[in-house]
């Protein structure tokens, strides 16, 4: 995780984001959404695999965001990730701004 901006912090998620990996990193993001930060940044550049719990920390974090009044973004995604995105409506939730005005800047990238 990189902390070098407090108010943006960027998890980096590599390898699978399964069913057996996704507590911990929903988790990391009730706790850092605690601290209200502007925008929480996913780093997915090592992603290799995600399934549908996986994307339901993406939800949640969107969803929690909404709340806080913090932007999710979304960096480096491989274009599996990007397809599962686009196809189950999850795109078109993120490129919405938070409650509170404060709007994304670029919620998906391509890797």
């Amino acid at each position: 995780m990189d902390r070098s901006d407090p108010a943006v912090p960027v998890v980096g998620v590599a390898g699978d984001l399964a069913y057996a990996t996704s507590a911990p990193l929903r988790a990391e993001v009730d706790r850092l959404l605690a601290e209200r930060p502007a925008a929480l940044v996913f780093d997915f550049g090592g992603l290799n695999f995600c399934d549908s719990t996986g994307l339901s920390v993406i939800v949640h974090a969107w969803r929690e965001g909404q709340q806080a009044g913090t932007a999710i973004e979304l960096r480096a995604v491989p274009r599996f990730l990007e397809t599962i995105l686009d196809m189950t409506g999850v795109t078109g939730l993120l490129d919405r701004s938070p409650v509170d005005g404060r709007s994304a800047s670029g919620s998906t990238a391509s890797a």
